[in-house]
This record gives C-alpha cells, structure tokens and sequence, in this order.
C-alpha cells in the first residue's frame, strides 16, 4: 500500500507546486501517473515526491518543458554521463545571457523615451508626447541600424527636435 502521507496536497505543499501543475506534469508524462486508493485519491511514492522536486527546480530555473524532460530522463538514467546535463545548462545559461542582452537594450530604450518625454513634452497633451509619435512611426521610417524592438527608434531623435521646434 502506497504511503498515505505523500497525497496529492502533501506533495504540493513539500514541492510549493500547485496540484494543477502536478496533474499537467503527470499528463505530460514528466510525472508517472501514481497509483490510486479505493476512493480515487492519488498516492505518491518518495521517488516521485524526489522526481517532482527536481521537475519544480528545472522550472524554477527557467528550462522549458521539452529541456525539462530531457533532464528528467538523465535523472532517472544514473548511467549516463554528467557531461549531458552541463550542455543542457549550459545551453540554456547562453539563452538567459542573450534575454538579459534584450532586457538590457529594452530597459535602455525605455529609459531613452522617458528621458525624451521628460525633455519635450512632459506635461503636455497626448497629441505632442514624443513617445506616442515614436511607437507610432513605421518600422520603413526608422534607419536600418536602429531595425530592433530594443533599439531607440531613429524617430525619437526627429521627434524631440520637431517638439523643440514647436515650442519656440
């Protein structure tokens, strides 16, 4: 007989994973389906309280579900080399090093409108906000080293000096 303690609730509690995700995680195949009493209620076993825990910190650090389960399967392999799992992480460190490259360029960017707004037309209508003209401008408007979804748009530079003018 499975160990009563190790419900459904039990493990979310120990893991901090919502049931709902354990449920999807057993869907999914990353989480075996546990067996069941005579009542329905699921009963796990510590393995799979060891296996979910592992689950929850993959996704805790961002993997996604496909390199989730590739991780789980060197998990549950002990005989496979180490190496593996250093190219998983690895990989997958590049790809949160080149999203904080992103977020640092969109954080610039923003911080270029806000600055712009704040220089021309803070306090004023909508009509005049250089950032709404700026977000507005066609993507065939901007110059081609400013092509990017973090770059400051080659309009903000326009935009400020036509605001500038405007007001004199």
């Amino acid at each position: 007989m499975p160990d009563p303690n190790l419900t459904i609730g039990t493990m979310s509690v120990q893991t901090r994973c919502s049931v709902p995700t354990i449920r999807y995680y057993e869907k999914i195949g990353l989480l075996p389906r546990p067996e069941r009493a005579s009542n329905g209620h699921r009963y796990y076993r510590e393995i799979d309280l060891k296996r979910l825990t592992f689950i929850k910190r993959c996704r805790d650090f961002g993997f996604p579900i496909e390199q989730v389960r590739e991780l789980t399967d060197l998990f549950e392999d002990g005989d496979r080399a180490c190496v593996e799992v250093r190219d998983l992480a690895q990989f997958h460190l590049d790809e949160v090093r080149a999203k904080l490259a992103e977020m640092r360029e969109l954080e610039a960017s923003l911080a270029a409108f806000v600055c712009s707004c704040d220089t021309a037309c803070s306090g004023g209508l909508t009509k005049d906000c250089v950032i709404i003209d700026d977000l507005a401008t066609p993507a065939a408007c901007v110059s081609a080293t400013d092509v990017s979804c973090c770059a400051v748009p080659a309009a903000a530079s326009s935009a400020l000096i036509t605001k500038e003018l405007k007001r004199k």
